[in-house]
């Protein structure tokens, strides 16, 4: 008989510990999943000087598929061409706790702020597509806009024999890409001084201001012979201004949009020096990521220009879809 209740009260203390040791597991199994759950998600931000134009949205599409590959949070913001704008969304974005910035700014110096504002809060910012006059960025994703003016300058300077008349229209003053276009175009006219410049002004890489603008040329003008744009919008603007007008002169842009590639096609632009919004946007919320994490990154990563003309064109259309 005591050898059956010795029996019983082992079994007894056997199960109990059995229960209190599987209590302990997954009383430390819950803790640990609550821990898991608690992670934070990475939020980032990325202001874009505008959201008016195929490219900048083409970039940002691209920055949202990246950000969603990585697991991260991205939170998009339209400048609307105003650098105070701007400043305010970098203010917008450290206050709800993003743990990095994406800049593209509308100008290189008044978006200087912007960079300060990073620092000064801790937050590591990665510039993108366009320049800021700052030593202080984390990083820097791009392509050479020198490289693309002088791209788009030699291509007419080829066409014309090096001889003729033409007129440039520009990007937003002030801001790198029309600097840096400006400066390319400019070493190329050096070499080849009988292209004369008759003419030279923005239109904020908008079609319906290079339109205007190129209709108040065709007026005061009696011969041109290329348009140089910065862009691929001002381009096709002015293209549809010199159609209106019955008139044929060869104009070139910047960017390889999708009505640029089909104009590229259609003989109605002599190229486009293509420049890769998605692969900028993809970069530089890779960068970023990479920076948030503690990983070392370059200062600057550079994507290169193509150019886009009869030949390729039908190549460029299979990678913008």
């Amino acid at each position: 008989m005591k050898k059956r209740v010795l029996s019983i009260l082992m079994c007894a203390v056997m199960v109990g510990s059995m229960l209190i040791g599987c209590g302990a597991a997954d009383k430390q199994a819950k803790s640990e999943a609550k821990e898991d759950s608690s992670e934070e998600t990475i939020k980032i931000g990325i202001t874009l000087y505008s959201l008016k134009n195929e490219f900048t949205v083409r970039l940002a599409n691209a920055a949202e598929a990246k950000a969603k590959e990585l697991g991260v949070e991205l939170k998009v913001y339209d400048g609307n061409y105003d650098p105070s704008t701007q400043i305010s969304q970098v203010e917008t974005m450290i206050s709800d706790g993003c743990k990095g910035i994406i800049l593209n700014p509308q100008d290189a110096e008044a978006c200087a702020p912007c960079v300060d504002k990073a620092v000064e809060a801790g937050i590591p910012i990665v510039g993108v597509n366009t320049r800021v006059k700052s030593d202080k960025l984390t990083s820097y994703v791009g392509s050479q806009d020198v490289t693309a003016g002088e791209m788009e300058m030699q291509k007419i300077v080829d066409l014309l024999g090096g001889k003729g008349n033409i007129v440039i229209i520009e990007g937003p003053m002030g801001q790198s890409a029309q600097i840096e276009r400006r400066e390319g175009i400019q070493n190329i006219l050096d070499k080849n001084p009988d292209i004369k410049v008759l003419a030279e002004k923005t239109a904020n890489w908008s079609r319906s201001e290079a339109m205007t603008v190129m209709e108040t040329w065709l007026q005061a003008f009696d011969q041109i012979d290329a348009i140089v744009a910065e862009n691929d919008e001002m381009a096709l603007g002015a293209r549809e201004a010199v159609k209106a007008a019955g008139k044929d002169i060869p104009a070139i842009g910047v960017d390889g949009i999708t009505d640029a590639l089909n104009a590229v096609e259609n003989d109605d632009l002599v190229a486009s020096i293509f420049q890769d919004g998605a692969g900028q946007g993809s970069k530089a919320v890779e960068v970023l990521v990479n920076a948030i994490k503690g990983d070392t990154v370059d200062e600057n990563y550079w994507i290169d220009f193509e150019e886009v003309n009869k030949d390729n064109v039908a190549e460029f259309k299979k990678r913008a879809q």
